[in-house]
């Protein structure tokens, strides 16, 4: 059984996540600020393959004592991390508050780096050849009004992600940023039905990206199938144009 961290694990996209690894046999340390009832739940039913790790990413300077050391610790191999963990400040950037960014930054940005720093660790440490997956966003590279700060945020994951890649590729261990379009979770319930059919509109399919599709794509990622992947972008998106 392989041992997968994902972060921001109690609902939305990272909830579907943890429940996809889960189920196929995976054992997820499901990082997360509070708990919630549908990660509850899947610790219920698969009692063996979870471990609820609380934590708010945003305390950057002690991830490495409470979640690898306290909760995981070294002796434990880390096969792979998911960084899904994010919060999303919106607003055009003449009303920018430098408090909300900072704190965006902290738990997009700098817990995700700090993450994969003690993740690489764990692996160097264990001769493991692991995967970082790291979900960014679709508003990295088609513009939306409201979105720039946030955008800016998972832009700066993916060149981290790219240099990972080409860092640590030689002994084996991958980096690549899944780029999903706009999904029905609580992240985009603050949009009016308006807002979201114009975004849906810009998609070729007309409708949100599928949840399910981001996590059977992290799933596919984990694989011996994707082996050969690194240092990419992957666009789940329904086709945004």
């Amino acid at each position: 059984m392989k041992n997968i961290i994902v972060t921001g694990a109690s609902k939305g996209l990272g909830l579907n996540i943890t429940e996809t690894l889960v189920s196929n046999n995976y054992y997820v340390f499901a990082v997360s600020r509070t708990s919630a009832e549908g990660l509850d739940k899947l610790k219920m039913q698969y009692p063996d393959n979870l471990m609820i790790v609380p934590y708010n990413l945003a305390d950057t300077k002690n991830i490495n004592k409470e979640i690898y050391r306290k909760s995981i610790g070294y002796e434990k191999i880390i096969h792979g991390l998911i960084n899904n963990a994010a919060v999303a400040y919106d607003d055009i950037v003449t009303n920018l508050n430098h408090d909300k960014l900072e704190e965006m930054y902290k738990i997009n940005v700098f817990s995700a780096m700090i993450m994969t720093k003690y993740a690489i660790r764990h692996m160097l440490l264990h001769k493991i050849p692991g995967h970082l997956i790291h979900i960014s966003s679709v508003s990295v590279h088609t513009g939306y009004k409201g979105l720039a700060m946030y955008a800016s945020t998972k832009g700066a994951l993916e060149a981290f992600s790219k240099n990972i890649a080409r860092e640590w590729g030689e002994i084996g261990i991958r980096s690549n940023c899944i780029v999903p379009g706009f999904m029905e979770t609580g992240m985009s319930s603050g949009l009016s039905p308006e807002q979201k059919s114009r975004i849906y509109s810009r998609t070729c399919l007309k409708k949100p990206t599928a949840i399910g599709s981001v996590s059977q794509t992290v799933l596919f990622l984990l694989s011996d199938g994707a082996e050969s992947i690194t240092g990419q972008n992957i666009h789940i998106d329904s086709g945004t144009i």
